[in-house]
Formats: C-alpha cells, sequence, structure tokens
C-alpha cells in the first residue's frame, strides 16, 4: 500500500466492522460499536505523537519517564456521520479540541457544498483527525481537508471505517500529504454511489434516521 495509506489489519476492528455491516444492528449497538472502531483505529493513527522525558516521583522515587509534547489534537468529523467517531478519540485524548465541517451533496453535480466550518484555534499548531465512517467518492474528505488547510492546518491525519477504492485513490492523490488510515477496504462504488458491500448510510444507522 502506499506511503501515508493505512489499512488496518487488527482481528478486534474486523470483528467489529462485521457487526456493523450486518442489517440487522440496531441503532444503539451501531453507534456504540462505530465509536468502539474509532477508538481502536485511533490508537494507531497516534501512534507517531512526540514525547519527552519528565520527573515523575513515584511512592518509591524520583525517575524520569516519557508524557506527550508538543502538538495538541484537534478532531474534525464531516458532519453528520463523522461525529459518531469522536467520542472514541476523545477516550484516547480526553483533552483534545472539536471541531465541525458540514458539507451537503448537490443532487445535480454530486459535489459537496460546504455549509458549516468551525475549527479550534489556531489550528496551525494542532495535529488534527478528521473522521468520516464512509470515503466513498473522496469528494467530502477532499473538501473538508481543502477547508482545513486553508485555515492554516497543515499536520493532518485522516480516519474511515470503510473505504472504497475510488475514493482512497482520489482523496490520497489530491493530499499526498495527508495521513489516510482505513478500517477496512471495500470492493467498489454502485451506480448510486454507494460503498459496496458497505454498510448502507452511515448517518442514518448512528442516529436513527432514513
Amino acid at each position: 500500500m502506499e506511503n501515508n495509506i493505512t489499512i488496518l489489519d487488527h482481528p478486534l476492528i474486523k470483528h467489529k466492522i462485521s457487526m456493523l455491516r450486518d442489517k440487522n444492528t440496531g441503532t444503539n449497538e451501531f453507534r456504540k460499536l462505530v465509536e468502539e472502531i474509532a477508538m481502536l483505529m485511533g490508537y494507531e493513527a497516534l501512534r507517531d505523537l512526540p514525547l519527552e522525558d519528565v520527573e515523575v516521583e513515584t511512592p518509591i522515587e524520583k525517575c524520569m519517564t516519557p508524557m506527550l509534547t508538543g502538538r495538541k489534537i484537534a478532531i474534525v468529523p464531516i458532519l453528520r456521520a463523522g461525529l459518531g467517531m469522536v467520542e472514541g478519540i476523545l477516550s484516547l485524548s480526553p483533552s483534545a479540541k472539536v471541531g465541525h465541517i458540514g458539507l451537503y451533496r448537490d443532487e445535480v453535480t454530486h459535489e459537496p457544498k460546504e455549509y458549516y466550518c468551525k475549527l479550534p484555534s489556531p489550528i496551525s499548531e494542532r495535529v488534527i483527525i478528521v473522521t468520516d465512517p464512509m470515503l466513498a467518492t473522496g469528494g467530502s474528505a477532499v473538501d473538508a481537508i481543502n477547508q482545513i488547510k486553508k485555515h492554516g492546518g497543515t499536520s493532518i491525519k485522516f480516519m474511515c471505517i470503510i473505504a472504497a477504492p475510488e475514493g482512497l485513490e482520489r482523496l490520497h492523490r489530491e493530499h499526498p500529504d495527508v495521513q489516510i488510515f482505513v478500517g477496512q477496504l471495500d470492493r467498489e462504488l454502485n451506480d448510486d454511489a454507494y460503498i459496496c458491500p458497505g454498510l448502507g448510510d452511515a448517518g442514518d444507522r448512528i442516529f436513527g434516521t432514513k
């Protein structure tokens, strides 16, 4: 796989994604699974956070021991489905700030249109994790990252649970500097731009809407 693209192969992630796919998985369980998968993926995505040794006094003695240093974390979900992944990452980094990017798809052109963008400031000083459960055509992810870069973001990671080859290729081509973390790479997009075999509409299944 290309540099900056990581397809995760952990058995727990595979198992939980299989449960997500099941059309009989209800809203509550689906929501919990998305959160759990995001936490497991976040563990891998945050592997390169910098450390520095600090002095800590244990019950036995003083010692130098590593703690996180440098850039703080910003989680930026693409509304609305990306919200489902936020709590999983916050469980790993409770002090992270959360921004939001809202996009809707033009029914004629199928291109994403931004309707909301609110990012932690200064975004340039943060490691940014963009979340969206599904990477289908790649249009929303590309546009969201364009907006973040316009606002000064430079250190960007993108996390999705399921990706189509078409969307993954487009995102990597247009933003080769962005680290991409994928839970599962699926077969293809169908004529309606749904991922196959996929899991349906992630937003509807997370929030119980149709």
